[in-house]
């Protein structure tokens, strides 16, 4: 499962909007907090997906 993991939060990452790319490189600590809240809740939407498209899973 660590692997499927992986490979979801890589492609999250790689689709992430340029402006978050950009914004977590940012001197200023709230601008890299707002990029970071933005990827984290991309991660947490594709980690729900991903469980809900499990054999067994119920829908919510």
């Amino acid at each position: 499962m660590n692997e499927a993991i992986n490979q979801m939060v890589l492609s999250v990452i790689a689709r992430a909007p340029q402006w978050v790319k950009q914004e977590m490189l940012s001197a200023d600590p709230i601008v890299r907090a707002r990029a970071e809240e933005t990827l984290a809740a991309m991660i947490s939407s594709a980690l729900d997906e991903s469980e809900s498209e499990r054999p067994g899973s119920e829908a919510a």
